[in-house]
């Protein structure tokens, strides 16, 4: 019996750094994952803290190349990580949560020796940045979430993607190449791999299946935010306003934009306007 090799889903393309980064560590958890972090240093350093990046699934950090560069040029250091099981980061063996990525991105920050930093995410990212925000309000000065939700059916599944399909083909493939190996198939041969095929399933599985934080949570968060979405978002907007009023019941300085005629993938879609509202709410945040 055969199974159909599952068809990728390409990212559109994206602009990586213009600089390499002057630090590049994988940093270990305690679960045995290696956390590829990267610290992007500007060439006229000034005191300002700086600024954490988390990508969406699936992802590596250099979809915020613009971003990245813009920042720099501030004279603040950017750090960027690619998420566990992602990129150049190793899966560990503790289940996948957004928590669990949160804290490895912390554990990211320890390990490079920062105390304060702001914080942008985008989609995935954007969930593990609201963790942080309201779980370390003393280290997060500001906050950026982009295509965020807080719970799986604030994500309007989009017509040409279904997810869980996806991740049943991906299963399928992975079970098929561990059964077909042998004389006729060498499965070192196909595309994707068994390992690489089930770490895809269980990272689409898991936007399935989490997040499930609470709106009112976020009235522990602090710092100045913006929330930022596409005008066709996948996020349902019922959901970006539970965000945005959880946000403002701690009584922070929370403002929402939302850029017309855009979809999910902001930061590939529209780089510029987003380093405009980083480079604002980084301004806004450090205002006296």
């Amino acid at each position: 019996m055969s199974a159909a090799p599952p068809q990728p889903h390409f990212p559109s393309p994206y602009r990586r750094p213009s600089v390499a980064p002057r630090r590049a560590l994988r940093v270990k958890t305690p679960d045995g994952a290696l956390i590829a972090s990267f610290a992007y240093e500007p060439v006229r350093p000034t005191t300002a803290a700086p600024l954490l990046m988390l990508h969406g699934n699936g992802e590596e950090h250099g979809i915020f190349g613009p971003v990245i560069d813009a920042v720099l040029a501030t004279g603040r250091m950017v750090v960027a990580i690619d998420s566990r099981a992602q990129g150049k980061s190793s899966r560990g063996g503790a289940p996948l949560s957004y928590e669990l990525m949160a804290s490895d991105a912390l554990a990211a920050m320890d390990a490079l020796e920062v105390g304060r930093f702001h914080v942008m995410g985008f989609s995935d990212g954007g969930i593990e940045a609201l963790l942080l925000a309201r779980d370390e309000p003393k280290r997060v000065r500001s906050l950026l979430a982009i295509g965020a939700n807080l719970t799986p059916e604030g994500v309007v599944e989009e017509d040409d993607w279904d997810i869980a399909g996806s991740a049943g083909a991906l299963w399928a493939w992975a079970d098929w190449l561990d059964a077909a190996d042998g004389r006729d198939v060498d499965a070192s041969l196909l595309t994707p791999g068994a390992t690489e095929a089930r770490t895809t399933a269980e990272l689409l599985s898991l936007m399935l299946a989490e997040p499930h934080i609470e709106a009112s949570s976020l009235s522990a968060v602090r710092c100045p935010s913006t929330v930022l979405v596409g005008e066709h978002d996948c996020i349902a907007p019922w959901q970006t306003k539970e965000i945005v009023e959880g946000l403002r019941a701690g009584g922070s300085d929370v403002r929402l934009e939302v850029l017309p005629d855009c979809g999910h993938g902001i930061p590939k879609e529209r780089p510029e306007e987003l380093c405009r509202v980083v480079l604002e709410l980084l301004s806004r945040a450090e205002r006296p």
